[in-house]
């Protein structure tokens, strides 16, 4: 049972470090902030998840202490990580900030058109 444990634990530690790597490879590769967001908050949130996963059953399986803390920290940053890189992105597009000129779609463009109509901005 030992080694079973130790092998999952290590499995998912070693997921959520290659999950990091990606991140930390794409911050320095991709060309504007919105892409570097994207990489920053989903490759880093399953990274962290993961390693959060292999803390909870290292304790759980080898040291037989049970930490809902732990999986309530999970579910946290499964749901805060995107949903604040997705605000801070969409704030900074409001705020001015251009996207690569290599970027084929602008979802946000007519939406933001349509706010500056509404409020009388031109």
């Amino acid at each position: 049972m030992t080694i079973l444990a130790n092998i999952l634990v290590i499995f998912f530690i070693s997921v959520g470090l290659i999950f990091i790597a990606v991140t930390a490879i794409g911050l320095f590769r991709l060309p504007d902030l919105y892409t570097r967001a994207h990489a920053a908050s989903k490759s880093s949130t399953l990274g962290v998840m993961c390693i959060l996963l292999g803390v909870f059953l290292h304790f759980w399986l080898n040291e037989g202490h049970f930490n809902p803390g732990i999986l309530l920290g999970i579910l946290f940053l499964f749901i805060t990580g995107p949903v604040g890189a997705h605000i801070m992105s969409r704030s900074s597009y409001l705020a001015g900030v251009k996207p690569w000129k290599g970027t084929v779609r602008d979802d946000l463009k007519e939406e933001f058109e349509r706010m500056k109509k509404e409020q009388g901005i031109k």
